[in-house]
């Protein structure tokens, strides 16, 4: 039966498209604020205050969305608390403890593997076929990113430092997971409401964590050397919260609601590559063979893994796929169910 002519069909293809190209979007406006940020910290604000002007200056940016959509607050306050605490102020927070007992690199490497543990949690808890490509794309990407990072060179044990990482890891699995949550049910949240009730509260805990009054405040009213040029710090700093928090969260929300929150998240992957191709045309930090080999890695593995296609989902927790294994392979992941509210 033919669809009716007055009906419009936006195609499969390219709904998926316009996800990968916001998700690249997101990656590229995440990556660059490192670039954005080095500058601010070497000109004396500490990294946890950095952190803390990102979220709240954002915050405050979407605070008339936050107020537009108040009844939000009520509908689902524990989709809101969520992602504030663990995918915005958890993995900031937790990698900054991190960075202070293990090498910078170490940090970085199990951040991300956050994608790897966001296929473990959709198989083993959720019970869902995870697609091959999917896999093989994560473990490129991984791979990749060790490499972009060197982390044989700085490779430290220090096991507090390691559960710091691994809980940052944990919250970039709550990102991808509460933003799919959140595109669910017949009245879906404004995704720009969600990031924004996300970044009161992530502010909110930051403010605590970071005591923004004992600041250098003067350093914004100077300027930053961006590389070989001087900058102005308020501009960095504006930059860092417009693009590389408003227009990085919204991007990639929107990309988890119209792609997989797997594939989404290997993706995101291309964040470590793309901050350091920031760093070394910005900043001078001149990328090794390593780098290179390790970045086209990562994005061997984003390719692979967005040919994963989502399937049905199985009859109950225990039910075998409809075409047994050859189908789980080629019929891809299925979507993500609910988290618990």
């Amino acid at each position: 039966m033919r669809a009716s002519a007055d009906v419009p069909r936006v195609p499969r293809l390219s709904r998926r498209r316009a996800g990968l190209l916001l998700a690249l979007a997101s990656a590229v406006a995440f990556g660059g604020s490192g670039a954005t940020a080095k500058p601010l910290i070497e000109a004396g604000l500490g990294p946890l205050h950095v952190v803390w002007i990102r979220v709240a200056g954002a915050a405050l940016v979407l605070l008339p969305v936050a107020w537009r959509h108040r009844a939000l607050a009520r509908r689902r306050p524990a989709l809101l608390a969520g992602f504030g605490l663990l995918s915005v102020a958890g993995v900031q927070a937790f990698y900054f403890a991190a960075i202070e007992r293990v090498p910078v690199g170490v940090a970085i490497l199990v951040e991300f593997l956050g994608p790897a543990l966001l296929l473990g949690w959709i198989r083993f808890v959720q019970r869902r076929r995870v697609s091959r490509a999917a896999a093989v794309g994560v473990a490129l990407a991984v791979a990749g990113m060790a490499s972009v990072v060197e982390v044989w060179a700085g490779l430290a044990f220090d096991a507090v430092g390691l559960l710091l990482a691994f809980c940052a890891a944990c919250c970039q699995v709550s990102y991808f997971l509460l933003a799919d949550h959140g595109s669910e049910g017949d009245d879906p949240p404004d995704p720009l409401a969600v990031i924004a009730f996300g970044l009161l509260a992530a502010a909110v805990l930051l403010t605590v964590l970071a005591r923004p009054w004992a600041m250098d405040w003067a350093v914004l009213g100077g300027s930053a050397a961006l590389g070989e040029r001087q900058v102005p710090a308020l501009l960095l700093a504006c930059w860092l919260v417009l693009v590389g928090t408003v227009l990085a969260y919204l991007t990639g929300v929107l990309a988890v609601r119209r792609l997989s929150p797997q594939v989404a998240g290997v993706v995101a992957c291309l964040e470590a590559v793309l901050a350091s191709v920031f760093a070394w045309v910005l900043l001078g930090e001149n990328l090794g063979l390593w780098q290179i080999l390790g970045g086209s890695l990562v994005l061997v593995g984003a390719a692979i893994a967005q040919r994963a296609k989502p399937g049905a989902a199985p009859a109950g927790p225990g039910a075998a796929a409809p075409g047994g294994a050859d189908a789980a392979e080629e019929g891809g992941s299925a979507p993500v169910p609910s988290a618990p509210r």
